[in-house]
């Protein structure tokens, strides 16, 4: 494992044994979610899932929530930010965006539960939804260039937000959250 991303914890450092071990945990939380839902999702039946003891998984996540919400922040950190050869920063803003909101859309029951989760007062949700933030938010600056508006930025990220949780809410599926999205943004941006 050299990804850094899956070294790192939001509680520590870890070894490479650690790290796989929180792997298999946030796999088998996502599979536990498919069959279970937010609702029915335990740390004790993501443990049994990934063969590893419950008071394990309690040693990397401190609630489903901030499992939930460190499985979103993994996929991503480790996802390579869309090409941004487009001399067009509304296009690269889009492309960044559209790429954000459909890293779940494909797990329905994910996604609700990553809008769930995020939305949590757990410290270790919090930690987690400062770095997905500040991640967001150096994408979106990289996508519109050096001389950006921080407004804009702001905008941009408040668009972002607001469509997600209307997507947890289930106002529209995460792929139709993306095209309206797009719109949005290209309407802010023009």
């Amino acid at each position: 494992m050299s990804d850094p991303v899956a070294r790192e914890s939001t509680r520590r450092r870890l070894t490479a044994k650690q790290a796989a071990t929180v792997d298999r945990l946030g796999r088998a939380a996502v599979d536990v979610l498919s069959r279970e839902g937010f609702s029915g999702l335990t740390i004790r039946m993501v443990a049994a899932e990934a063969g590893v003891g419950a008071a394990t998984a309690y040693t990397y996540f401190s609630s489903k929530e901030h499992l939930v919400a460190e499985v979103f922040w993994r996929r991503l950190a480790s996802t390579p930010v869309p090409p941004d050869d487009s001399p067009d920063p509304i296009e690269r803003v889009v492309a960044v965006l559209r790429h954000i909101a459909l890293l779940v859309a494909d797990e329905p029951e994910l996604a609700g539960a990553v809008t769930t989760a995020l939305l949590g007062k757990d410290p270790d949700v919090e930690h987690l939804r400062f770095r997905i933030g500040r991640e967001i938010h150096q994408r979106l600056t990289s996508a519109l260039g050096t001389q950006c508006d921080s407004n804009v930025v702001e905008s941009l990220e408040q668009l972002y937000a607001g469509a997600l949780v209307r997507a947890g809410m289930g106002y529209a599926s995460y792929t139709e959250i993306a095209t309206r999205l797009e719109a949005s943004a290209r309407l802010l941006l023009t």
